[in-house]
């Protein structure tokens, strides 16, 4: 059986990526940008704060940052067992 994403927040998931070094750079609306740098590069993520996240959207978020976190470093933050 494969695993399922975790039904999250929009909260849950900065405060997940939050553990990753990302601070919340601005906020307009119902979205939040999180940035870091690192080695001088600016790292970007936008998260909707929303009660409970469609799957896609989970799944939008973790592809954007896997260009900046390895997939298997995410994988048990967003992941069931």
């Amino acid at each position: 059986m494969s695993p399922k994403l975790k039904h999250l927040s929009g909260a849950e998931v900065v405060s997940i990526f939050r553990m990753f070094n990302f601070e919340v750079h601005s906020q307009k609306g119902s979205h939040v940008k999180l940035r870091r740098l690192v080695q001088g590069k600016k790292q970007t993520l936008t998260i909707p704060l929303h009660a409970e996240l469609d799957t896609g959207t989970i799944r939008a978020i973790m592809r954007q940052a896997a260009r900046y976190i390895p997939e298997s470093d995410l994988r048990p933050h967003f992941y069931s067992k």
